[in-house]
């Protein structure tokens, strides 16, 4: 089918396995009404539901609501928080600056396409293990080819404070079994023993977790991608509160310039008309 045809198919018609609400009647939420079958989901709950169309069991929710919590932080120097910040000392909306320090969350190096990256190859190394692969061979491919792992290293420091209170709640509820977690960790050996030094970050312990839960790579990319938001209102608010601009203003001093040297600019003298 050609592509004028395949769009006649869908001219007036929308067909969809999402849901729809019906005005005055019912909403439906991935063939289930949102009022009566998932009436008992929190948010998260639902937001899960909507990315995978899977329900998980307390447990796993127990440590879903960990990684969000434990990865939200309210200081306005985060690359993507700033964002939230200069939105409210240029007393713009919130929404707006949120909306976009969402949107710069999906960073290169260790935002959004890092988590993606360290899912996609945690879940392939798995796979290829299985069949016999050696995963020291697989790392240092990964890192052949795409000069780094997402999910190990870390620009500032090289430990992750978030490690070891996010592992305790795993341990809690009996969750730190699982193939991909044990992989991960097999990979950061693999990483410290070697010559990269590498420590495992949240995102490597977010993206096995999640794995362990069945997300494959996009589900956990969708899942993840507001796992800063509740560190960003803050960031807003505290600038907005402030006076207008005083959010790490940068004083002409500060700029080291090799250009054009200061110039003193003349009004121009008016040009004489001749008359017509």
């Amino acid at each position: 089918m050609n592509g004028p045809q395949l769009l006649e198919e869908y001219v007036g018609r929308l067909s969809t396995r999402m849901g729809a609400v019906f005005p005055g009647e019912r909403a439906v939420f991935r063939g289930q009404d949102l009022f009566t079958s998932l009436k008992d989901l929190d948010w998260l709950e639902l937001y899960l539901f909507g990315v995978t169309s899977r329900r998980y069991t307390p447990q796993q929710m127990r440590v879903l609501h960990v990684l969000w919590t434990h990865n939200s932080y309210p200081d306005p120097r985060l690359w993507n928080n700033r964002v939230a910040a200069l939105a409210g000392t240029a007393r713009s909306t919130g929404a707006l600056g949120i909306a976009a320090a969402l949107a710069v969350s999906e960073a290169t190096i260790y935002g959004g396409a890092s988590q993606l990256r360290c899912c996609e190859f945690l879940t392939r190394a798995k796979k290829m293990v299985d069949q016999g692969a050696d995963l020291e061979a697989l790392v240092r491919a990964e890192i052949k080819e795409k000069r780094g792992i997402g999910g190990y290293g870390r620009p500032i420091v090289r430990a992750d404070e978030r490690i070891d209170p996010i592992m305790a709640i795993v341990r809690e509820q009996g969750l730190d079994g699982g193939p991909h977690l044990k992989l991960a960790f097999e990979v950061e050996r693999i990483l410290l023993a070697g010559r990269w030094r590498w420590q495992m970050n949240s995102v490597g312990l977010t993206a096995a977790l999640c794995a362990d839960f069945g997300m494959d790579p996009r589900e956990y990319y969708l899942v993840a991608a507001p796992v800063f938001l509740a560190g960003m209102p803050p960031c807003y608010l505290d600038a907005a509160d402030k006076p207008e601009g005083q959010l790490f203003p940068l004083p002409c001093r500060a700029i080291l310039h090799k250009g054009v040297a200061r110039r003193r600019w003349r009004a121009a003298k008016p040009s004489a008309q001749a008359d017509g």
